[in-house]
């Protein structure tokens, strides 16, 4: 307990130290070192404890201005409203690692011993949506972080 400092940022605060509690604006609740003599307490033949100013100085609650980088995270949707995802059109649609939407090819669902292997393979493949239907899936599918740019 040589020195203890405690910071809080953005947060409602109680400290016995401060008279009330404390809720900065924007910055940081720092409390005041303690002294490294105040961990050795003297008590006197009356039971009194001396050194009680050394404790406690005269700068309890010190508020400190935090740089104007914190920024809020908050994420507001352009239409004002929260936009719900297409369930079935989220299971037949991937986005890949560069941003493409892709798709699977229909026909794999039965009659499957009809089908030579080399059909069934084909078939199971991922193939990337045409851009004249981005807008539709995109519509259906509204968090897909795709990248129009992609090729």
């Amino acid at each position: 307990m040589a020195s203890a400092t405690m910071a809080v940022s953005f947060g409602l605060t109680y400290s016995p130290f401060c008279p009330h509690p404390t809720r900065p604006a924007r910055g940081l609740l720092q409390l005041a070192p303690f002294n490294k003599a105040a961990s050795s307490l003297k008590l006197g033949s009356s039971h009194s404890i001396s050194g009680f100013s050394s404790i406690f100085p005269q700068k309890l609650c010190t508020i400190v201005p935090s740089p104007n980088t914190l920024r809020s995270l908050t994420i507001v949707a352009a239409k004002g409203y929260k936009m719900k995802t297409h369930k079935a059109s989220a299971k037949r649609f991937r986005v890949t690692g560069r941003g493409k939407i892709v798709r699977r090819r229909a026909g794999k669902q039965h009659l499957l011993a009809k089908k030579n292997t080399k059909r069934k393979l084909r078939l199971s493949k991922m193939h990337p949506v045409n851009r004249s239907d981005y807008d539709n899936v995109i519509g259906a599918l509204p968090y897909l972080k795709v990248n129009r740019q992609a090729k």
